[in-house]
């Protein structure tokens, strides 16, 4: 019998490929088994693909006010922050991950100076996971600058927080070809089901202690002059 109940958590996965809407994507197949099981446990999920919308280069939070014309990310900022779980799916490409993944950080980045309202930095409380598909090597490599970017900014990693899936080196057949082999890959199922209950899990944990305690990480308090137990050792 299944105790755990998921069904106060929100999800998003963000799909950084770099096709248009409806174009097949083969990352959406693998964010696909993992949203599945996010969904099978009661999870309200949101998928967008960040490619499909008008959204600016750059770090600040609205790039209409530095030049551009048109910027959708303060709306997709807030479907984006509204979850408690955030899943980034990218391809490989060149071994990195793409362009639009980078964009996603990037603009993430821009709302990391905000703070909540317990005055910590604003993505406190909150979990993130990645998924990777491609068919070259670059998985762990991706998956290392994704989660190191969502860890600085705020987002609370929990363990085998990445999987992925990729091919033979070169041409090949990518994840959802007939014959690839993806979709049955016991280790790549095996992963993305980990990174999937470890994402909720923790996320519940947070959200059951309303994120974390303020004691010697409020941006507010140290600003008011509170240092905990820092001491400057030239002062001493």
């Amino acid at each position: 019998m299944n105790n755990y109940d998921f069904s106060e958590l929100k999800a998003v996965y963000v799909n950084c490929t770099l096709k248009k809407s409806p174009e097949l994507s083969h990352t959406e197949g693998l964010m696909n088994i993992s949203k599945n099981i996010m969904e099978k446990e009661g999870v309200t999920v949101d998928l967008l693909r960040l490619v499909d919308h008008d959204v600016a280069t750059g770090v600040y939070p609205d790039m209409t006010e530095h030049g551009w014309s048109k910027d959708e990310w303060p709306e997709l900022f807030k479907r984006i922050f509204n979850a408690d779980i955030l899943i980034i799916g990218t391809p490989i490409w060149l071994g990195e991950k793409s362009s639009i993944a980078q964009k996603l950080i990037e603009r993430l980045y821009s709302m990391s100076g905000e703070q909540n309202d317990k005055g910590q930095y604003l993505y406190y409380g909150k979990a993130g996971g990645c998924l990777i598909t491609g068919n070259e090597d670059g998985i762990k490599h991706s998956a290392m600058a994704i989660l190191y970017a969502l860890q600085h900014i705020g987002y609370s990693i929990p363990p085998q927080a990445d999987a992925g899936w990729i091919g033979e080196v070169g041409p090949g057949p990518s994840y959802l070809d007939e014959g690839s082999g993806g979709a049955e890959n016991d280790f790549t199922n095996r992963n993305t089901t980990f990174m999937t209950y470890n994402l909720m899990h923790l996320a519940k944990m947070l959200k059951i202690n309303n994120g974390y305690p303020t004691y010697g990480n409020s941006r507010k308090e140290w600003d008011a002059g509170t240092r905990w137990n820092f001491e400057n050792p030239e002062y001493r």
